[in-house]
């Protein structure tokens, strides 16, 4: 009997173990946590701002309060369910994709009567009168750090509910945000104080009538199935170049993909590009062993006695991508004490008290900050001067090469540790002064005279 009961246990713990196993393998976790980034979020705020005969007239406006990750063309997409038998009227800095079924109503016909409507950003130059304050920029968001004061989209909406009162108004349910494509998830909404508005000249202060916020979160699991950039390393203190992980992105015998990558020197490569049929928004790579769309490149320059200097470069495969408001968030122990930085923007970013470790870099408007499709001209660089802190400096086991790389909020694959070009021996370890070419300069100038 005893037997009998040790086996029973032995048997229930085996099929829970199996139960946590299956569990585990069937359930992805869509929770979004970057730890770079720990608070980053868009918030979509519902403001009521007056009551109508048969509804109310609302702004909804998207706050991007993500340090780094902005929405690029082609723009946003919102979506939400009514909780009622609510439709919409009229729209201002927005509108919908479809109409929807407004058959029943015979006399001023609803701008849309979906149950559920998709709402998209008007584009520049769309006329004064159906315009408001940050609406028309075709659903394009930066990032809070690279541009605050472009980091909103705000649409009006009139929407017909008979009935419908302070107490009685129910806000949408079941909210979706595509920026454009999958990677965001919205909580419920949830009431909160009402907003508060200042006039442009800053001498009144109106509020809503109703606030409530939806907060959206962003996974890169979400976004897509494959990581979309990857990191090279190369120093001067060894021939080794460290590639891209093969197939870091995907590989180019994909079954599910036949036909997404063409070589760079192919002659059906105009065609493939900009062919009938072909849609600007599905990627084209050209063709590499990692299959990435961007490649970030660092290369450990020089080493001076007192700095230490590392060149960056941004490398866009993507045939049918030209990456607008671009940025590149880099995460190494000498952050906290960077010299110069050239024909790049700079920012510190401190996800935590008294760790200054990330820089967040972009191009310099007008100049670098469009990173063109794939081609000959499809790169930006820059170098970076890093000042020594002699008690932790060294070019040992890898310290000189980044901890952690994201491109445009994507977190890009790194190599394995054990390939890093590690440092030979101490006397191949070349030690440049900074005042060697101002000496050399001096004496060839001197022995010129010489013989003037």
């Amino acid at each position: 009997m005893k037997s009998f009961n040790g086996s029973i246990t032995k048997l229930t713990s085996f099929s829970i173990l199996l139960l946590f196993l299956f569990s585990c393998s069937t359930f992805t976790s869509t929770e979004a946590y970057d730890a770079l980034d720990p608070t980053g979020n868009i918030t979509i705020k519902w403001d009521i701002m007056s009551w109508t005969p048969d509804g109310y007239v609302a702004v909804v406006t998207m706050f991007n309060f993500q340090q780094y990750r902005h929405i690029q063309a082609p723009g946003w997409t919102l979506g939400w369910a009514w909780a009622k038998k609510e439709v919409i009227w009229s729209m201002m800095g927005a509108q919908t994709t479809e109409q929807g079924d407004c058959s029943k109503y015979k006399g001023n016909i609803p701008h849309c009567c979906k149950k559920d409507p998709t709402v998209v950003d008007l584009l520049p130059g769309t006329p004064y009168n159906q315009q408001i304050a940050n609406c028309c920029k075709g659903g394009v968001i930066n990032s809070w750090v690279q541009d605050p004061s472009n980091a909103a989209s705000s649409f009006q909406v009139s929407v017909g509910a008979a009935g419908t009162t302070n107490k009685t108004v129910r806000v949408p349910r079941n909210f979706t945000l595509k920026a454009p494509g999958p990677g965001y998830t919205c909580g419920p909404a949830k009431i909160v104080r009402p907003t508060k508005f200042v006039t442009a000249d800053k001498r009144r202060v109106t509020q809503a009538l109703m606030t409530w916020n939806v907060t959206c979160t962003y996974s890169q699991f979400l976004a897509q199935k494959t990581p979309t950039c990857c990191v090279s390393l190369s120093s001067f203190y060894n021939q080794t170049i460290v590639n891209c992980p093969t197939c870091a992105c995907g590989c180019q015998n994909n079954l599910t993909a036949p036909g997404s990558c063409v070589n760079a020197n192919s002659p059906y490569l105009a065609s493939a590009v900009s062919g009938p049929g072909q849609s600007s928004n599905t990627p084209l790579l050209q063709c590499t062993s990692h299959m990435c769309p961007i490649r970030v490149h660092w290369h450990v320059k020089l080493n001076y006695k007192e700095y230490w200097r590392v060149k960056i470069t941004i490398t866009n495969f993507n045939y049918r991508m030209n990456y607008t408001q671009w940025n590149l968030v880099v995460q190494h122990p000498n952050f906290d004490n960077i010299t110069q930085l050239f024909s790049f923007n700079y920012k510190s970013l401190t996800p935590y008290e008294g760790l200054n470790d990330t820089a967040m870099l972009w191009g310099v408007k007008f100049y670098n900050d469009l990173l063109t499709e794939a081609g000959p001209l499809g790169n930006v660089q820059s170098e970076l001067l890093f000042q020594k802190d002699m008690s932790t400096f060294t070019f040992e086991k890898g310290w000189a090469f980044p901890r952690r790389i994201y491109f445009n909020g994507d977190n890009c694959v790194m190599p394995p540790p054990d390939s890093y070009p590690w440092l030979p021996n101490l006397s191949s370890k070349p030690v440049i002064s900074l005042r060697r070419p101002f000496m050399t300069i001096l004496a060839s100038i001197i022995f010129l005279l010489a013989y003037v």
